[in-house]
């Protein structure tokens, strides 16, 4: 059993497995075998990481996902259900039950570990497309508000993530305001004020359009791209909403 999931961490063949991302599920397969099974593929690629551009594989996001994850899920104090439900579902829809299982128990000994936020987060930041780092915030602000409720504390620690792995303040605001659903957070998503003119409205939501179109994460394969349609979808309806309220065409 340990050669399976040494064998669906090491085909990543990416950069997650090299420097702190590796480490860390280097030390989660470990600890699932007692410390005697480590992975060789994860054991053999704890390097310091690159900042040398590598193109992002699947595996590479979902290790980064579940790192991220932990996290997030640590933030307020509790690892609730609901968000355990929401990330399972994710997997379930994204790669199928085996995989799912394999995950969930990879984010179980995750939950017991100390994640170098930084660390983790630069290494994403210097390997990874800013289109996917985009797209990985957005699952993380689902996650916080699996319960319903997005704490305080996990939208410190997701702005914390984001402006280590080089989100501007612009694209985090814009992506926060997806969970928003006044008139004034449309204007957020399009990275506008309420006094643009509508001439800078409508060349603000075909930017934008561009900027989260799902083809931007179509090479990590279709389900990735269906999955990045959400953050499409949210900037169409900013973008309707202000039309409507303003009444122009």
């Amino acid at each position: 059993m340990a050669s399976n999931y040494g064998k669906w961490l090491g085909g990543a063949l990416g950069w997650a497995l090299g420097g702190p991302l590796g480490g860390l599920f280097g030390f989660a397969v470990g600890s699932m075998f007692d410390n005697t099974e480590r992975s060789p593929e994860v054991q053999g690629q704890r390097r310091s990481y690159s900042r040398f551009r590598h193109q992002t594989t699947p595996n590479d996001f979902v290790l980064s996902l579940l790192a991220l994850s932990s996290v997030v899920m640590k933030a307020d104090g509790q690892s609730l259900k609901s968000e355990l439900d929401y990330i399972r579902s994710f997997f379930v829809v994204q790669f199928g039950e085996s995989k799912t299982k394999e995950a969930m128990l990879l984010l179980k000994e995750l939950l017991k570990k100390e994640v170098p936020i930084k660390e983790v987060a630069e290494q994403i930041r210097f390997n990874m497309e800013h289109p996917l780092r985009l797209q990985l915030l957005h699952y993380l602000f689902n996650i916080a508000k699996a319960d319903g409720h997005v704490h305080t504390s996990e939208v410190e620690v997701i702005k914390q993530i984001a402006t280590y792995m080089g989100i501007s303040d612009l694209d985090y605001q814009s992506i926060e305001a997806m969970f928003h659903k006044d008139i004034a957070h449309a204007y957020v998503i399009l990275e506008i004020t309420e006094s643009a003119s509508d001439t800078e409205v409508k060349k603000a939501y075909r930017l934008m359009a561009v900027k989260y179109h799902p083809d931007k994460v179509s090479h990590l394969g279709d389900e990735f791209r269906i999955a990045a349609n959400e953050k499409f979808l949210k900037v169409k309806e900013a973008y309707e909403k202000i039309k409507k309220e303003r009444g122009f065409s």
